[in-house]
């Protein structure tokens, strides 16, 4: 029996022009094929790049894509996993102070809280609206959304390649 397959984005923000051929190899490295990406200067953040390319592959390639590229210093991304027979969709975001922030995302790509979650926020907050609110924000990734937004909007309207990873 075969995986199913699913497709994704990585939107790499920002990088230092050095340690984009090492991305590449290594996105290449996980999809199987080799990879080049088109990068174009990062302008909320002067001497670093930024790209963006779909790819293809089996299910679960977006948490390996985020292993492989998590950990190099500078490095701010993000990567996406549509949703796939059997699966639901993720989303995970990286920088460099941060760290990773997953999450998982419906069709329309809004993230999913799960009961424990809420549940969860409800306990450590015991009547307290601020402690609530805090523990929500933490589970919607508001502070990872904080950092990466003024980056995301550097990337609009700049071209995406597919990629498809050889099985």
């Amino acid at each position: 029996m075969s995986t199913p397959m699913t497709r994704g984005v990585i939107f790499v923000h920002s990088a230092p022009a050095a340690l984009c051929p090492h991305l590449e190899w290594a996105i290449g490295a996980v999809l199987g094929t080799p990879v080049k990406m088109d990068w174009a200067e990062q302008h909320v953040a002067p001497g670093f790049c930024r790209a963006e390319i779909e790819w293809v592959g089996p299910q679960g390639t977006g948490a390996l894509l985020t292993s492989e590229m998590h950990g190099w210093q500078h490095l701010r991304f993000e990567i996406t996993e549509d949703p796939s027979p059997g699966a639901d969709g993720s989303r995970w975001s990286v920088t460099p102070d941060l760290g990773i922030f997953h999450a998982t995302v419906d069709v329309a790509g809004n993230i999913m809280v799960g009961e424990e979650r809420i549940r969860w926020a409800y306990e450590k907050g015991d009547g307290n609206p601020s402690i609530f609110y805090q523990e929500m924000s933490i589970a919607l990734g508001e502070a990872w959304d904080e950092e990466l937004e003024p980056f995301r909007h550097s990337g609009d309207e700049a071209p995406v390649r597919w990629l498809n990873q050889v099985v």
